[in-house]
């Protein structure tokens, strides 16, 4: 403490020049308008610069995690990209060729508006009919598959996410098959259920979990989850499944809403045929 009072002393002088400029350039600004507003539009300049430098840097540490995600993302479409066309055989001149069409297509969205915590939890997007949008698409992160389109608007779309009680989505093991539906037991928006897999399945914890064709809805081998655990419950001859959820919905920002150009045309044959049935 000495020290630095005979410091303060000994540059005294310094400190007085600087109190009386500060003094002097508080009392020019005060009464002088002109002076005022320069030092105002400076000062304001020098704080959007500073805001400018801070978003920058934040931006900048930022990259690597969305070049990682973007790496990610580009794999699983490259994955998805030969699944996006049905082959379809033809017998063309007594020769037997391959045509293939497109099945999928996607659409980009942002999530707007999304919970977690109910028994029936929804996801509202900022795309709808003017995108294309319809009931019963599917909609995906770069992660894994997050719901289904239940209603849409003409900019806005509501999807019920994968925790909501009335969804089931068929998944499938990804070594080797074995399939059974998706459910979400309302506890923790982490996990889901993959009901009825077969006792005869080689099930093991770490398992992938992904989407399986039969799910009329998703195409096949979307990312899902994991199986953290799985069990063979009292009078039932099947293992149930505790799957976590490779994309957190809590989390969930932009998403891919999938168009199956197909669905129309398999969902009248398949009523057709069950009326068939019944009759």
């Amino acid at each position: 403490m000495k020290n630095l009072f005979a410091f303060l002393i000994r540059h005294n002088f310094i400190f007085a020049f600087l109190f009386f400029l500060v003094v002097c350039i508080w009392l020019m600004v005060q009464h002088n308008g002109y002076q005022g507003s320069r030092v105002l539009n400076s000062s304001n300049e020098v704080v959007a610069g500073v805001y400018q430098s801070a978003a920058n840097t934040k931006e900048y540490f930022s990259l690597r995690q969305e070049n990682e995600k973007l790496a990610n993302e580009n794999a699983i479409l490259r994955n998805l990209l030969r699944s996006n066309y049905a082959t379809i055989p033809l017998k063309v001149y007594t020769r037997n060729d391959t045509l293939y069409k497109q099945q999928y297509s996607y659409t980009s969205a942002k999530v707007v508006n999304s919970s977690v915590n109910k028994r029936r939890n929804f996801l509202t997007l900022n795309a709808g009919i003017d995108k294309g949008l319809r009931q019963d698409m599917a909609v995906m992160t770069s992660d894994g598959i997050v719901g289904i389109i239940s209603n849409v608007s003409e900019n806005f779309s509501s999807a019920m996410s994968l925790l909501h009680k009335d969804v089931r989505v068929n998944c499938q093991l990804k070594k080797d098959g074995s399939y059974g539906p998706l459910v979400w037991d309302g506890v923790d928006y982490r996990f889901c259920q993959l009901n009825d897999i077969p006792t005869h399945s080689k099930i093991t914890k770490g398992d992938t979990v992904v989407t399986s064709e039969l799910s009329g809805i998703f195409p096949e081998g979307l990312m899902v989850g994991t199986v953290e655990s799985y069990e063979r419950r009292p009078n039932e001859s099947f293992y149930t499944a505790q799957v976590r959820l490779s994309a957190d919905l809590k989390k969930a920002n932009h998403v891919y809403v999938i168009t199956n150009r197909f669905k129309n045309e398999r969902d009248s044959l398949e009523t057709a045929n069950q009326k068939q049935v019944d009759d």
